[in-house]
């Protein structure tokens, strides 16, 4: 027990994203048959970790940490030292250039987090000293300090000035701010991923009142965007949708015909495809955050996105005619922006509303749980009541038998049989008579 104890103290922290985990793995190379067997655990438990269904715990949580733990960064060089060393070359499949400023792609640094760091005070420039002023005499010999004498303190140091105090958000606040934020633009992008609008907007709203639910977890998160943008995508990606009357067709396609083609061609891809797609050219993520947010491998998530660029390419001309992939996925990010800026979307409710909302569901919720647990204590209290305290055997009903044969017995007596007996009652039975008797 102390030995285990003493590992996870000494063990680096775990973070508390399962993306985090995932792209801390990925970023040293490990793969999870290399993590499972290290750890003692088997694949589908290291998935579970990085998807977040369950938790390590123990020593087994304290050796995946060391795992995955970022090495420490090296100390820094001269300067022309680190300029001989050429940067590593890019990934297979690189990432666009800077991304435009477009409504379609939302911007994954957090927004007003609930506690900011104070910011230090700015350094003043030092006063220029007056025309007039006298030099400063040297130090003559006479003045230097006699080496037999104590030396002179020094003077203390000014005491520094107070740090002026930041505005902290409250969660209502912060909430609102990342609301305001990312809102709109989601919905643009669900649209984009269901072909629906009203589901759209029903998807991102659901997703930040799941979001308000667990605050808490979402404040801390390193992308709080990704987080809903995740939860907005599942939610409309659910297959019991196509069950609602409302959202059992698509909406009308763009009139153009360039943007026609794109919608209907994204409208085909498979719903995992075309969330690659999404992700990858149309948000502006990197290879390893989408293949996280889709759980699936960064191999697998590259061969969706090759598949879903070729087919997309056989109905947009403009992207077959690309010259590179870099090329084709500046264009696909281009022409998605410009489909998503051009289709009129519903904005999304006020915060205030969605959070109401959420704590409103919450509490009826809460109050249907006690009510049925209420209900059952009941239930369970009158049967106890109404129980028998001992057993009855039942009575088994009555059934009609059949193939029985019928009751032996004295049959009727015939008129010869009755004269005989008559006259064996009037006369008295003596000698042999008795045995044969006679009928007169």
């Amino acid at each position: 027990m102390t030995r285990s104890t003493t590992d996870e103290v000494a063990a680096p922290p775990l973070p508390s994203s399962p993306k985090e985990r995932r792209r801390l793995r990925e970023a040293k190379s490990l793969s999870e048959e290399q993590v499972a067997a290290a750890v003692g655990v088997t694949r589908a438990t290291v998935r579970s970790w990085e998807t977040g269904r369950t938790s390590p715990r123990g020593r087994k949580r304290a050796l995946y940490a060391k795992l995955i733990a970022p090495d420490p960064r090296p100390e820094s060089k001269p300067e022309s030292k680190r300029r001989r060393k050429p940067k590593p070359p890019p990934a297979p499949l690189p990432v666009t250039g800077p991304e435009p400023a477009s409504v379609i792609a939302a911007e994954r640094a957090p927004v007003a987090p609930p506690v900011s760091a104070p910011v230090a005070p700015p350094v003043s420039a030092p006063e220029p000293e007056p025309a007039g002023a006298p030099e400063p005499e040297p130090a003559s010999a006479s003045t230097a300090p006699d080496a037999s004498s104590p030396p002179v303190p020094a003077a203390p140091p000014p005491p520094p000035e107070p740090e002026p105090a930041t505005p902290r958000l409250s969660p209502d606040e912060a909430f609102d701010a990342l609301y305001a934020h990312a809102a709109p633009g989601l919905v643009r992008q669900t649209y984009l991923l269901t072909g629906r609008r009203s589901l759209a907007r029903e998807s991102v709203e659901r997703a930040f009142q799941l979001a308000w639910h667990r605050w808490p977890e979402v404040a801390v998160d390193r992308d709080p965007v990704g987080w809903v943008r995740a939860a907005a995508y599942e939610y409309a990606m659910s297959p019991w949708h196509r069950l609602r009357r409302v959202h059992r067709h698509p909406d009308e396609p763009p009139t153009e015909p360039a943007r026609r083609a794109l919608f209907e061609a994204l409208l085909d891809l498979p719903p995992a495809y075309r969330r690659t797609l999404l992700l990858y050219d149309g948000v502006g993520l990197d290879l390893p955050e989408t293949a996280a947010e889709t759980e699936a491998s960064t191999p697998a998530a590259a061969g969706r996105l090759e598949v879903a660029r070729a087919a997309v390419a056989e109905r947009v001309p403009e992207l077959a005619a690309a010259a590179s992939p870099a090329e084709q996925s500046e264009l696909l990010h281009d022409r998605l922006g410009g489909l998503a800026r051009a289709e009129h979307v519903p904005a999304p409710l006020p915060a205030r509303t969605v959070r109401t909302g959420s704590e409103n569901k919450a509490r009826l919720w809460t109050r249907a749980a006690i009510a049925f647990a209420a209900l059952l204590i009941g239930a369970t209290a009158l049967t106890l009541h109404t129980a028998p305290t001992h057993y009855e055997q039942p009575l088994s009903p009555p059934e009609r038998v059949g193939g029985v044969p019928p009751r032996g017995g004295p049959q009727k007596l015939t008129p010869q049989d009755l004269k005989l007996q008559k006259s064996l009652k009037e006369q008295l039975a003596h000698g042999p008579e008795r045995l044969v008797p006679r009928i007169p």
